[in-house]
């Protein structure tokens, strides 16, 4: 059924490439007005060049997402163009192996601050707006390797449960509002993040899959809109698995 998401507002971090670009383009297709944020805005402008082709207003943003100061601008400026959030797709990562004896502390760091920091300061960005008009959705994209962990990926796994963690708490908080918050924990998928992996793990991942195969980010996009469509308003505090069956829960 097209247009899902007519008329709403939509802002994906990390949306210019991978599973974000994928859900950007979903959004897109039925109907919300797309606000892409990257790292650098020349991503983000070609993905919204691109998104056009399906008849909705969209706008181009660029933020560190773990420093505060440029995501509440680039919200503010995302706000200012679509005239206000009614989604917000926390997507944005990164991806780093290394087994804990041999981590550095700066590594550690790092990946609390982008996917795990980052969450938080996107999502109370646009969250008391969403409260005041009683309708919002938050979507997080965490991780199977939140639920099950995995050899040199402490930091990943650690970053991606507390994902799942504050998408929990949340949603205890602001459901009543008419907020929902939920978590989509894909498994290995085909994206520049994944193939960065070193090769040795990809393959040894894969042999653990039932499925044996990476997932495609299109696989991910649907889970996504039914999260951020009315059909999916009883889903709250939800970790939805898309992921091969590396994890069956």
């Amino acid at each position: 059924m097209a247009g899902r998401l007519q008329g709403k507002k939509a802002l994906v971090t990390g949306g210019a490439r991978g599973i974000g670009g994928a859900i950007a383009t979903a959004f897109a297709r039925e109907g919300a007005d797309v606000a892409v944020l990257d790292l650098k805005i020349a991503n983000a402008e070609a993905k919204t060049a691109e998104l056009k082709q399906f008849g909705v207003k969209t706008v181009a943003v660029a933020a560190d997402v773990s420093n505060q100061a440029q995501v509440e601008a680039a919200v503010a400026a995302a706000i200012k163009e679509l005239g206000q959030i009614d989604i917000l797709v926390n997507n944005a990562g990164i991806d780093t192996t290394s087994v804990v004896t041999e981590m550095s502390t700066s590594m550690w760091d790092e990946m609390m601050a982008v996917n795990l920091r980052s969450v938080f300061l996107c999502t109370r960005a646009v969250l008391k707006p969403m409260i005041d008009r009683k309708f919002g959705r938050i979507i997080n994209i965490a991780s199977q390797l939140g639920h099950k962990g995995a050899p040199e990926m402490a930091h990943y796994a650690a970053a991606k449960a507390g994902v799942i963690g504050f998408t929990k708490s949340l949603a205890y908080e602001v459901a009543r509002d008419g907020v929902t918050a939920n978590a989509i924990c894909p498994g290995p998928i085909e994206t520049e993040l994944y193939r960065g992996l070193p090769e040795e793990w990809r393959k040894t991942k894969l042999n653990e899959l039932p499925i044996r195969r990476a997932g495609q980010v299109t696989e991910i996009a649907p889970t996504a809109v039914l999260l951020a469509s009315e059909e999916g308003a009883y889903y709250v505090g939800a970790t939805m698995n898309p992921n091969g069956g590396d994890v069956m829960l």
